[in-house]
């Protein structure tokens, strides 16, 4: 297992290139199992979810060419539909969240999916619920092996059906989409999640020979259609990265340029940090963080501390509450971050109190961070990486500390950010992966 030696103290200064949307990638990807013609997709990120899921495809019979650096061509056309019974598929599926959404694709075209139940971060509860209803709605009957934790999905037709889905859930409205495009009539999908990767997602789609009104919005009408064509699609930057950027910036007072960022995509995150005290200069489609000696958090017009919290798209993404949350150590003032979705997320919280951090954890969803505005600095200490946020988060306050840091289990860092020591360490950052 790796671990990072981080040399804290350093000021960052250059430019840095975000990579391709991770959770653009999961669905993307699994949407080439929903024609036999070729697919062609650009920017995709060269990072251990990624990876796995490109090799699981393969695995299933999809004939897969890399074509340059972060282009592939996929080609659904030989799909093996007995390798779901194998027990390297179950190895293979159960070592990612993303692995789920195959079932909407393999239903959609073939009638018959399985998939076991998937891995990803241990943040608490992550039901699957509002996958399953939704692909039952369409007309899916579900196996379930309790003793194996194996789920099988038939469907001798799809149909369209209404559906108001229980959350708003990202995976799972991709998922229920990806069936409907396929489905016998018109489907409609109220409270259907909105973020920027669902949209790119359905244009994708759209491109493809699907039928899809209302996209970017939460009411989603699809007219199934018989069969799906080729394409080419090429994905966002990766938001969460950028805002990952934003803060390491502050933290590190650091002067740091984030290109091509598709700043119309990043909804609220530059406010959010903006409401932190950081100053964020649009420049073209780039993003400049200046050095900041302090950044200070602004309070609500009444006086009362500041809260950050998280919602479905458009509010803020819960996969930046834990780098919200690391920011403002070092900010003039309080805040209260409420992370609302996941009741795991905020423990990591001790580690940085272990480092010097004044953070009161009230429950498994609210935390108080009192900002010292750099009266202190954070201590190096050694410490374990628990899931792909917080481990970036570690790894941020680690760089503003004073000596050295070790993160252990950096392969959870490695789920989410491609080859971030390398890009950190060229703009400065002292990082040795061991």
């Amino acid at each position: 297992m790796s671990s990072f030696e981080i040399q804290g103290g350093h000021r960052l200064k250059g430019e840095i290139i975000p990579q391709g949307a991770k959770n653009e990638a999961l669905q993307i990807l699994c949407a080439v199992l929903l024609t036999a013609e070729e697919i062609t997709i650009h920017n995709i990120p060269d990072i251990l979810d990624v990876n796995k899921l490109i090799e699981l495809l393969a695995g299933m019979g999809v004939r897969v060419k890399k074509l340059a650096e972060g282009t592939y061509s996929f080609k659904a056309d030989t799909v093996n539909l007995d390798f779901l019974e194998t027990e390297n598929f179950r190895k293979q599926a159960a070592s990612l969240r993303g692995s789920v959404m195959i079932l909407g694709p393999l239903l959609g075209r073939f009638g018959k999916g399985s998939i076991p139940k998937p891995g990803g971060d241990k943040i608490g509860r992550r039901r699957l619920d509002t996958h399953f209803i939704g692909l039952q709605k369409l007309g899916a009957e579900f196996d379930q092996d309790s003793i194996k934790h194996f789920t099988r999905v038939t469907a001798k037709e799809l149909t369209g059906t209404y559906m108001l889905l229980d959350e708003a859930s990202v995976t799972g409205t991709a998922n229920v989409v990806m069936a409907a495009v396929l489905a016998k009539g018109d489907t409609t999908i109220f409270n259907a999640a909105c973020e920027p990767y669902v949209v790119q997602l359905c244009k994708m789609l759209v491109r493809m020979g699907a039928v899809i009104d209302g996209i970017g919005s939460n009411l989603l009408k699809i007219t199934g259609v018989q069969s799906l064509l080729g394409t080419e699609h090429t994905m966002l930057p990766d938001m969460i990265e950028i805002g990952s950027f934003i803060g390491l910036a502050a933290m590190t007072q650091s002067d740091i340029t984030i290109k091509n960022v598709n700043y119309e995509a990043l909804g609220i995150i530059p406010e959010v940090f903006r409401k932190l005290g950081i100053q964020i200069d649009r420049v073209g489609d780039d993003i400049h963080v200046p050095e900041q000696e302090h950044y200070e958090v602004e309070s609500f017009m009444d006086g009362s501390i500041m809260t950050i919290s998280d919602a479905p798209w458009p509010g803020f993404t819960p996969d930046l509450i834990s780098v919200a949350l690391v920011t403002a150590i070092q900010s003039k003032g309080s805040v209260l971050i409420h992370q609302k979705m996941f009741e795991s997320r905020l423990f990591f919280v001790d580690k940085l109190i272990d480092m010097g951090a004044q953070i009161i954890l009230c429950d498994p969803h609210r935390a108080t961070v009192i900002g010292m505005d750099r009266a202190n600095r954070l201590r190096g200490i050694r410490m374990v990486s628990p899931d792909i946020r917080a481990g970036v988060s570690l790894l941020i306050a680690a760089l503003s500390a004073k000596g050295t840091s070790i993160i252990d289990n950096i392969d959870q860092i490695d789920r989410g950010y491609q080859n971030i020591d390398g890009r950190l360490n060229a703009i400065g950052a002292h990082i040795r992966r061991i």
